[in-house]
């Protein structure tokens, strides 16, 4: 079985991989570049499946989207798999990105070494506090968002990143959209609207660490009704009513 069939272009077609998929990518991306600095120059579908955290079979079905079939027992090729992947991602270019909000949030995204590793390159930072805009932030000048639209026209800015207080959030899409970008990342606590075409994604912090709290109020829970770890064994426990099972109660 060979290890790559090419499409016509030599390259996936995108429309082809299902949204899944490419939300799976850059975990096995960034596995596998862990195997290449460890100079690991192939990998079975096994071990990949198993340090990205996902099934084998569903692994394979990714890759197949790729056009990426592993040879049997002998797996993937390390670095031509990371490239069919930076390909379909296309992370095999430069990306300029504009970051509005230069606050203690976006002084930290701008600071982070591995946008640039992954190829976006922070080309402009734009805030409306006259006091932040004229500074300096990791080499590069703050400016006044009445600036944005020329900032992005000269760099082919596409990609925008929103670390701006909620309140402000919706405007400032609606300026980034405006100005020609038509992704977005939103760190700001607050759901966009954008208009069709426009790719919004929303990173919260907040609201995954209630998620995290749900999980840990749940295991409280579990281990307050089962403190000597008989569901976990799955064998039922009687609180003194016939028929009860703790197990109903906490859910699943």
């Amino acid at each position: 079985m060979s290890e790559q069939l090419p499409d016509r272009a030599g390259v996936p077609s995108q429309r082809a991989i299902p949204a899944a998929t490419v939300a799976r990518l850059p975990g096995y991306l960034r596995v596998l570049g862990e195997f290449a600095n460890g100079q690991q120059s192939r990998i079975s579908s096994s071990q990949l499946a198993i340090a990205a955290g996902v099934n084998p079979a569903k692994l394979r079905k990714d890759l197949s989207h790729l056009g990426s079939y592993g040879v049997r027992g002998v797996g993937y090729t390390v670095e031509h798999l990371m490239d069919q992947i930076s390909r379909a991602l296309g992370l095999n270019r430069d990306w300029p990105v504009v970051v509005v909000g230069v606050g203690h949030l976006g002084r930290a995204l701008v600071g982070y070494d591995g946008f640039a590793a992954r190829g976006f390159r922070i080309a402009a930072l734009v805030d409306a506090n006259p006091t932040i805009v004229g500074q300096h932030v990791s080499g590069l000048p703050v400016h006044d968002m009445t600036q944005l639209p020329a900032l992005v026209s000269a760099d082919g800015v596409k990609i925008g990143i929103i670390a701006t207080p909620a309140v402000a959030a919706q405007e400032v899409c609606d300026q980034l959209v405006s100005a020609g970008v038509t992704s977005i990342l939103n760190f700001a606590p607050r759901v966009l609207t954008a208009a069709s075409g426009i790719e919004v994604r929303k990173v919260d912090v907040a609201m995954e660490l209630q998620i995290l709290s749900f999980h840990e109020h749940r295991r409280d829970t579990e281990h307050r009704r089962d403190p000597v770890g008989v569901l976990a064994t799955g064998g039922p426990i009687s609180d003194g009513h016939a028929g009860f099972d703790v197990r109903a109660e906490v859910g699943s």
